[in-house]
């Protein structure tokens, strides 16, 4: 797996494979457990817009390498950057991160991420947009920014609250969303930081797949080797190594 040409210097932070249909995103930071970089950010957003204009990719695979997939943004470069007097440089940090996150979320071709690892933050805005979320038992997802006082960014005041697994449902006619039922799970998930475990993920919604590791690359296989674009077809590969994770006991799940 090699990186590919860059103009923005972040390709040995982004590794990219894969055949020409089918392309294998690696997030390349593990001593950081794949924090989001300005320079993984910038890349990521040049990569998929070149993708979606390239009629031969269909799909796109998003993982990381270690032992997560991405623990979030890099908040101490972005706090070193304002400290050193560069704040417009953490500002256009952000403007970057968030466009990605748009484009993530309005992308033509199927995305499937391998979240086999941490995915916290900045991982969950560049995953969980996507259309196939595939969370295997290594999984820990969580939104931790209410503990540096910051509000849950990258999307997911949009997304939590929309989580359609039973995580504790509610109606609140009054907000205005565009669905009255506004799920719980969200808001606790958001304001706590709590973290949850690959089936709480696949149980609420935030993942549509469990696959264990063992069969990671036999699945990133058969994907690679569909040539094709179809959700139908690929959730149909996804399937096939899927099962059905048992909830833990005292899991937040049963709250």
């Amino acid at each position: 797996m090699e990186p590919i040409n860059s103009t923005n210097g972040g390709a040995d932070q982004v590794l990219v494979a894969g055949h020409s249909h089918a392309k294998k995103v690696v997030f390349n930071r593990p001593k950081q457990l794949n924090a989001l970089s300005f320079q993984m950010v910038s890349r990521l957003l040049e990569l998929f817009l070149a993708c979606e204009g390239d009629h031969n990719v269909k799909l796109i695979i998003l993982k990381g390498k270690g032992r997560a997939f991405c623990a979030g943004g890099d908040v101490a470069a972005v706090v070193r950057d304002i400290t050193e007097g560069n704040w417009k440089l953490g500002a256009e940090y952000f403007r970057i991160e968030y466009i990605m996150n748009y484009v993530m979320a309005t992308y033509s071709k199927p995305q499937v991420s391998i979240l086999n690892g941490i995915v916290m933050g900045g991982g969950a805005g560049a995953s969980i947009h996507g259309r196939f979320r595939v969370a295997t038992e290594n999984s820990v997802f969580a939104m931790p920014e209410t503990a540096l006082g910051l509000f849950p960014d990258v999307g997911a005041t949009y997304f939590l609250p929309r989580l359609p697994g039973f995580f504790g449902m509610t109606v609140i006619s009054s907000l205005p969303f565009t669905s009255t039922n506004i799920s719980v799970a969200g808001e606790y998930v958001g304001l706590t930081g709590t973290r949850l475990d690959g089936a709480e993920m696949l149980a609420c919604g935030l993942a549509t797949h469990f696959v264990p590791e063992v069969r990671l690359s036999l699945l990133e296989e058969a994907l690679c080797n569909a040539n094709s674009s179809d959700p139908a077809i690929i959730s149909a590969i996804i399937d096939d190594f899927s099962q059905q994770p048992r909830l833990k006991e005292k899991s937040v799940y049963h709250l």
